[in-house]
Formats: C-alpha cells, structure tokens, sequence
C-alpha cells in the first residue's frame, strides 16, 4: 500500500501542506519514464488526473494522427490560452497534467521524471518503437529535455526513475508538496553526460 505523508495531498483550503495557489502539477519526461504509473498512483491518492492530449480534445487543439511517427500534434500556443482562462478560478484539489509536454502549459509546479539513457532504450524497445525514435527519445533524455524548456517561473523537481519504483517517486512527490514546492536548482539536475564519462 502507498504511504504518504500526512496531508500532502490535501487543499489549501483543508489546512494541508499544499502552497497556496499550486493548484496544477506538470508531471513531464521523456516517454519511458513512467509518467503514465506514477499519475496513475496519483489519482489513486486522490488527485485529478488529464492527459496534455485529453485537453487538447477538449479544447479543439489537437491534429490529426502524423503517419510519420503515429503522434497527434498539439497547438500548445493555443492550448495555453485556453487553460489561462479556464484555470483563473481555484481548484478545491490539485490537478496532475500528465504528458511530456505538459511544462509547456500554464501550470504551478513541475515534476520532471528522469530515466537513465541505458534503461529508457530498453523500455523504449519493450514497447516496441522504431529505431529512429528510440534514439530520438534517448538523445531528448540524455540532454536534459524538459530542463532546457524550464521558464524558471514556477518551481521543478526532477526524479530518477532508472531505479525507483513509481511509489517511492510518488512518496518523495508528496514530501516535496508537503514541504512547500522547494524548487531544484540546475545545479543538482541529473547529467546522464557526466554520469556515462564517470
């Protein structure tokens, strides 16, 4: 059973350990990183739970299928303007956006789930992707993706999932909510670089 810390999870409003006006959590990553386990957990926890592309359905920014790598794109420009109006008005609970655009949108906080290069190829095979975008994946992830998108506006946090389970990273991500959304500097993000020179 997962365990979390007494009130991570709970409204602002209830008296939790929620920063006043963090009402919507990116939870980002190359694919393979277990973004889809760890919202799951999440929404087991109690959380709303979207996908970038159920909300892009929703609000009419989503194309069509590209035959080219079977993904849909996303107008994030016009989705983000969309989200700006239809989040002025508070939430009672956190709303958890899972996708790896996610950072893109006007959100509160960010998770940042990372996964050794090594590791992200083998899952990325698992499942049975291309060479071209394994490789294109794992590049993403051993550049620090997401972190070179940072607006450094709201606070990020990264997690190794190379070898955490999804509970363990749910566990520290409540900890980090209920110590108040402490940001992580650039100085402490994982350098898979560095890590495969050492």
């Amino acid at each position: 059973m997962l365990r979390l810390p007494h009130g991570a999870f709970m409204s602002s409003r209830g008296g939790g350990g929620l920063v006043k006006g963090a009402r919507r959590l990116a939870l980002t990553g190359t694919p393979g990183t277990g973004k889809t386990t760890v919202a799951k957990l999440l929404a087991d926890a109690g959380l709303a739970v979207e996908s970038v592309e159920k909300l892009a359905e929703r609000h009419g920014c989503i194309g069509d299928v590209d035959p080219l790598d079977g993904a849909r794109p996303v107008d994030l420009v016009e989705l983000s303007a969309s989200l700006e109006e239809e989040w002025q008005t508070p939430s009672d609970t956190i709303t958890v956006v899972d996708g790896h655009l996610s950072h893109n949108l006007p959100v509160n906080a960010v998770v940042v789930l990372r996964c050794s290069p090594n590791v992200l190829e083998s899952r990325l095979n698992a499942r049975g992707y291309t060479e071209a975008k394994i490789s294109e994946n794992c590049d993403w992830e051993l550049l620090g993706g997401a972190w070179n998108e940072s607006r450094g506006d709201v606070p990020w946090i990264e997690f190794d999932t190379s070898l955490d389970s999804a509970e363990r990273v749910v566990a520290a991500l409540g900890n980090w909510i209920a110590d108040g959304f402490k940001t992580t500097g650039h100085k402490s993000v994982i350098d898979w670089v560095a890590v495969q020179e050492g």
